[in-house]
């Protein structure tokens, strides 16, 4: 079988966690949300709700969602399954993330792989930290790396050897300092891709040399307005080619995808997605797409 080598090829095998595991009930948010640097404390009932509005968009399209498991090891980030890990076409990459408080995901997710008989093709070791929001497959044989707080030079290095064997382009962009430290920008903050020839990007975090590489490749880019990328319209996940899932809201980057001949599905992200600041993409960890 071929793992996983896109972000936008039809999705057919998914992980993601449930907020019921995540979250655990409100005195927990209570107690997390601002050691875990939440915009506010999430509302736990109303996470439940959106999380299975968004599900429910998932299972129009994706045949096999494996659900994490609890753990009280991980705190209430490990909703979002995405950056524990990153998949090759012949299996997992595991992570350390470069937020202290989350590297303790990759031992539970390790365990998670090994029960589901995903193969693990390698582990990031020693000083190396990188998060999965920080890697992107550009196409089949490119990937791009953001080099910023999360993902360090030891990793890159890192994961360029244990990639060598499926890509033809090993690409770093240098991320900007933004928000800060604390804050969360990864290379996946300003840049989803939605088809082969199509991205959903916010151009002023993104450093020139990227942003022409993008454009000299035909790829036709979406420009997310300010606002809306405070609201999360730059985080879309493919389900399929042009077929897409958004946080709601985001009228402008909606239409402009509209435009562009996709099919936009949205779901209300307040509790599980805004607060957090992780977006559909960031919710799901694609293992297969085809």
């Amino acid at each position: 079988m071929t793992y996983c080598l896109s972000m936008y090829k039809p999705l057919e095998r998914v992980i993601v966690k449930h907020p019921s595991e995540a979250f655990r009930d409100q005195n927990h948010l209570a107690d997390q949300w601002k050691t875990f640097n939440y915009l506010e404390e999430p509302n736990f009932e109303e996470a439940i709700r959106e999380f299975s509005d968004f599900i429910s968009i998932l299972e129009k399209h994706v045949p096999q969602i494996d659900y994490l498991p609890a753990s009280t090891q991980v705190g209430m980030d490990s909703l979002y399954a995405h950056d524990p890990v990153k998949f090759t076409p012949a299996g997992a990459i595991i992570l350390k993330s470069g937020k202290k408080l989350r590297q303790p995901e990759a031992a539970v997710y390790r365990e998670f792989l090994m029960e589901k008989e995903i193969p693990i093709v390698g582990e990031l070791t020693g000083e190396a930290v990188s998060d999965g929001g920080d890697i992107v497959w550009l196409d089949d044989r490119t990937i791009v790396v953001g080099r910023g707080y999360r993902t360090n030079d030891e990793a890159i290095r890192q994961l360029k050897e244990m990639t060598a064997p499926f890509v033809d382009e090993f690409i770093v962009v240098h991320l900007p300092h933004d928000q800060g430290e604390e804050e969360c920008l990864h290379l996946m903050s300003f840049i989803s891709m939605v088809d082969h020839d199509l991205a959903v990007v916010h151009s002023r975090l993104m450093p020139v040399f990227f942003r022409q590489l993008l454009v000299e490749r035909g790829i036709e880019l979406i420009e997310v307005p300010e606002d809306e990328y405070h609201t999360l319209g730059c985080n879309v996940l493919a389900l399929a080619p042009r077929v897409c899932v958004m946080v709601n809201g985001n009228a402008s980057t909606k239409q402009q995808l509209l435009d562009a001949g996709a099919t936009v599905y949205e779901y209300k992200g307040d509790e599980i997605s805004v607060k957090g600041t992780g977006g559909p993409t960031c919710l799901t960890s694609p293992v297969v797409r085809n």
